[in-house]
């Protein structure tokens, strides 16, 4: 690696770091600005789900003392910061003594596995769908087909998401309802297991995919269009090469760098853009944690999903950075170092 490319690598990893620095601080700051504080929330909502709270303020204390709201500002940015180094991201309030991880934790792979999952099927599908879009030689009927893909793109995630939920599951009972698998089945890897996170699965991936693939193929139509009338396109078809070569070697390899950027953007906000698909189907993601960790006022394990999703676009984007010039040999470090 020649040195230039270092100093390339270096201002995109210290970049990383700083927006990382930034959302977090954010992250601290933003909770504290907020009217009242989260222990007053969940002492008020323990206090009017019964009669009262016996020593109800030393209680109180007790609380503020434990999650150190009791100290300056400063010193609890100090602690903040330090434990986030350290992906520390201290107890749950309304579960405590629970360990936000141990919320957050499960959460994530159920995240990736439907949403991560269903945004690769979706890459997939729009690109040869939008491929198949552009190409001249795709037949009529079979152009006029894939152009229904794009139907599902009208409707935001959580509409289609409660009309399947009402066709597959209300009146079909072919799909179960919500959850992510049947209720008091021991989480192992085993079929039984697999089978029934499929099932689970199935109506939420299916309300991401329909909702997304309209944009995808869409967008790589329009980069297919631009690649088609290309110089080296019309000399591979001088050149009498086999139209499925050119249409894979040649259109569909050059135009498909900037849907892998589009990609990496995507898996980036996985959670963030299914929040309200998670909470329709009570699927046990990061999303639906993090509305109920709002309900709760659980203000904690709302810093810790909110930090890994800053950290997840963040992260996404600096892979993209480091990658894209080996994707595309037209875009290369020495062009942005040298200016």
């Amino acid at each position: 690696m020649r040195g230039i490319d270092l100093s390339y690598f270096i201002r995109r990893i210290g970049m990383f770091m700083l927006v990382i620095f930034v959302a977090a601080s954010f992250n601290f700051m933003i909770p504290r600005l907020a009217p009242g504080n989260p222990i007053g929330a969940i002492t008020s909502r323990m206090s009017n789900a019964s009669a009262g709270i016996e020593n109800g303020q030393a209680m109180f204390e007790a609380y503020r003392k434990r999650f150190g709201l009791d100290d300056p500002l400063y010193i609890q940015y100090t602690k903040y910061m330090w434990n986030t180094l350290r992906l520390d991201f201290g107890e749950s309030l309304s579960a405590y003594p629970a360990e936000v991880w141990d919320i957050v934790g499960p959460a994530i792979g159920w995240s990736i596995s439907l949403i991560g999952v269903s945004v690769l099927i979706t890459f997939i599908l729009g690109i040869l769908i939008g491929a198949l879009l552009a190409w001249k030689g795709t037949p009529g009927i079979l152009k006029a087909l894939l152009s229904l893909t794009m139907i599902g793109g009208v409707l935001p995630y959580y509409l289609l998401a409660m009309l399947l939920l009402y066709l597959f599951a209300f009146t079909a009972h072919i799909l179960p309802m919500g959850g992510a698998v049947e209720s008091g089945m021991v989480r192992e890897l085993s079929w039984p297991f697999i089978k029934s996170a499929l099932r689970h699965a199935v109506l939420p991936a299916l309300s991401i995919i329909l909702t997304s693939l309209g944009g995808w193929a869409l967008s790589m139509r329009s980069l297919m269009i631009n690649t088609i009338g290309e110089d080296y396109m019309l000399l591979a078809e001088a050149k009498g090469l086999r139209k499925s070569r050119i249409l894979w070697r040649y259109a569909i390899r050059n135009a498909i760098p900037p849907q892998v950027t589009h990609l990496a953007i995507a898996l980036g906000y996985v959670v963030s853009g299914a929040i309200l698909v998670e909470i329709v189907f009570s699927y046990p993601g990061l999303g639906y944690q993090l509305y109920m960790s709002i309900v709760n006022s659980d203000y904690t394990v709302i810093q810790g999903i909110t930090l890994i999703l800053a950290m997840s676009v963040g992260l996404a984007v600096l892979i993209i950075d480091l990658i894209y010039p080996r994707l595309d040999p037209r875009v290369t470090y020495v062009a942005e170092s040298s200016g």
